[in-house]
Order: structure tokens, then sequence, then C-alpha cells
């Protein structure tokens, strides 16, 4: 089974800075692609940033330039830092992996437990 445990939510004023993490740990083949969403109440769960190989991120528009998306490959953990944040970013932030297990050779999403980031004035 694979798990991920994400962290570093908390509350912040704007123009703050809050940096996410994400473990994945478990039986763990490889992880293809690494994932930052973010769900805001009564709206759809977004895209915020991806990283997969050695492409370039892809980050949503809103928060291009403000947020940058890390991986490091040995820890198979994923980070977000979050600058100049404002409240419109006030969401529960989810990490999504694309994991091979061991058991397996495609690879499947899994998801974070989520962590609520919230922006306040």
């Amino acid at each position: 089974q694979v798990q991920l445990v994400e962290s570093g939510g908390g509350s912040v004023r704007p123009g703050g800075s809050l940096r996410l993490s994400c473990a994945a740990s478990g039986s763990i083949r490889s992880i293809a692609g690494m994932a930052w969403y973010r769900q805001a109440p009564g709206k759809e769960r977004d895209l915020v940033a991806r990283i997969r190989g050695t492409s370039n991120p892809n980050y949503a528009a809103s928060v291009s330039g403000r947020f940058t998306i890390s991986r490091d490959s040995a820890k198979n953990t994923v980070y977000l830092q979050m600058d100049n944040l404002k409240p419109e970013d006030t969401a529960v932030y989810y990490c999504e992996m694309d994991v091979v297990p061991n058991s397996g050779w495609h690879p499947a999403a899994y998801w974070g437990q989520g962590t609520q980031v919230t922006v306040f004035s």
C-alpha cells in the first residue's frame, strides 16, 4: 500500500509565505509525477502545480510567479513553496502522486489527506 502524508498548512496574513510538504511511503516502485491541487469551499478541486520527470513544472495562472513546486525524489517528497499569499489562496490543499507500486507496472493516482491554508486580513 501507498500512503501520502501532508504537512505545513496554517494561517497567514496576506503577503505571507507557507511551505507545504507531502511524503509518500509504502510499496513504491517509482513515482511518475507529483502535483498539488486545492479546493475552496463550494468549489471544485483545481490543479495548482504539477511536476513530472525533468520537464518544467506547470502552474495555474493564478499562482504563477508566487508558488514553486519542487521534489526530492530520494525522499519521495513534493513541496509547494507559497509566497505572497492572497486571501483567494484560502483552500484545502491536496497532494497527488502517480505511483507505480512494487506489485504492478502501471501508475495509479494517490492522494494526501489535505491540509488547510487560510489567508486572512
